[in-house]
């Protein structure tokens, strides 16, 4: 068993020699995430500073192994590190789909082969990676997919399109979904596989939002040759790793809207109801003041239960299918956060551009929008839904 105030003792003088005092307080600030990769931006010098000090410690990826880039740590012991920062409202040095999605995944099924290539890249923020999913003709029912993949030697041949590929435009590499088989049942012919994307043949296209803003892609393969040394688990088995990522994928989206960020979205709901309805007291209206009040209990509960899902997976659980009940509540909060910050700013809400609105008025418009699409991205409610009607409840189809 770790001393574990020992450690925290040795994590402790450890940020304070290696975290500049400068990202204090920026904890939950987006725009002091860092997502390395070949064409990284950094907020500050002192992030990407933070950053390299913490990926040579292994502390970008705190439980992974050390031979494939992370600290080695046990669950208490990162536990421990991820407490240290919050309680100094540091950012985490390092975020992205490498991290949250694609590393557990290649932990779990890939080779060794393919955990020493692509983890220690991860862990030092070298490659940043994108999911290949959804097609135009399958997104919720996703098994249905037709880009295609036909064997030619040691290499796959892929053609066909991927749709709402996040941040597609800003990686380097894909873990996309081909059909392998296209005479086997739907599920049966798929394959997992790995590709860089500065390769010939791939094209990324950007999709503007009613948001204003464009985090999704369109991307498009033809003829693009992938080594067939880069599929994870086996050919035509691709939907036992797909299902197991999803699972990562949904857990992450339900910690943006709730866990660890509770505080922080909390106390903007609170403020925009003084500033905008003022006072001190009791806010004037009752039914604003029921909806706040219910908002933030929830969003308290809400990330009880994230905080104990996540100690579960760290002792050992996979996650199955509690991920989509994280996925429906978490999404659906946040579109009833937004709907409020809405109602308590009034007319100063609607704001598109021009005088009259601050630049977090503009925000409150933008985000809202973005919103709309939270229960639909990482597959929608409904099949969720499903998901928790057949595998929790047992309900005939």
């Amino acid at each position: 068993m770790p001393d574990l105030e020992k450690f925290r003792a040795e994590i402790r003088a450890w940020l304070d020699e290696n975290a500049p005092p400068s990202l204090a307080g920026k904890g939950t600030d987006p725009h002091f995430q860092v997502w390395g990769g070949k064409r990284a931006t950094f907020p500050t010098p002192d992030a990407q500073s933070f950053m390299e000090r913490a990926a040579a410690r292994g502390l970008t990826a705190p439980e992974w192994p050390k031979e494939y880039g992370g600290a080695g740590l046990s669950r208490e012991e990162a536990k421990v590190f991820t407490d240290e920062l919050a309680k100094r409202k540091l950012p985490p040095p390092l975020v992205g789909f490498g991290l949250t999605m694609i590393g557990p995944t290649l932990l779990e099924f890939g080779t060794d082969e393919q955990k020493r290539e692509h983890l220690p890249k991860i862990a030092r923020g070298e490659i940043r990676w994108c999911q290949g999913y959804s097609e135009p003709n399958a997104g919720s029912d996703l098994a249905s997919l037709a880009c295609s993949a036909v064997r030619d030697g040691d290499v796959f041949v892929v053609n066909g399109q991927k749709t709402w590929t996040s941040y597609g435009d800003l990686a380097d590499w894909m873990f996309l979904l081909v059909r392998t088989d296209p005479k086997a049942k739907k599920q049966q012919g798929i394959t997992f596989i790995l590709t860089p994307i500065d390769v010939p043949g791939v094209t990324i296209k950007p999709i503007r939002l009613i948001s204003g803003a464009s985090p999704f892609c369109e991307s498009f393969f033809e003829d693009v040759r992938i080594p067939v040394k880069n599929v994870v688990h086996e050919i035509n088995q691709g939907w036992t790793v797909a299902k197991a990522l999803l699972g990562h994928e949904r857990t992450m989206i339900a910690s943006v809207f709730g866990s660890g960020q509770r505080s922080k979205k909390s106390d903007r709901v609170v403020d925009l109801a003084r500033k905008y309805l003022g006072g001190d007291g009791a806010l004037p209206d009752p039914i604003l003041r029921d909806r706040t009040a219910a908002l933030l209990m929830d969003q308290a509960c809400f990330e009880l239960t994230m905080q104990r899902s996540r100690d579960a997976v760290k002792a050992g659980h996979r996650p199955g299918a509690e991920t989509s009940f994280f996925k429906i509540y978490g999404t659906e909060l946040n579109q009833r956060r937004q709907e409020l910050l809405v109602a308590l700013a009034g007319n100063q809400a609607l704001g598109w551009e021009g005088e009259g609105y601050d630049e977090d008025e503009i925000a409150l418009a933008r985000e809202w929008l973005r919103s709309r699409g939270n229960t639909i991205e990482g597959g929608t409610s409904e099949i969720q839904l499903n998901i928790i009607a057949k595998r929790v409840l047992g309900l005939p189809d």
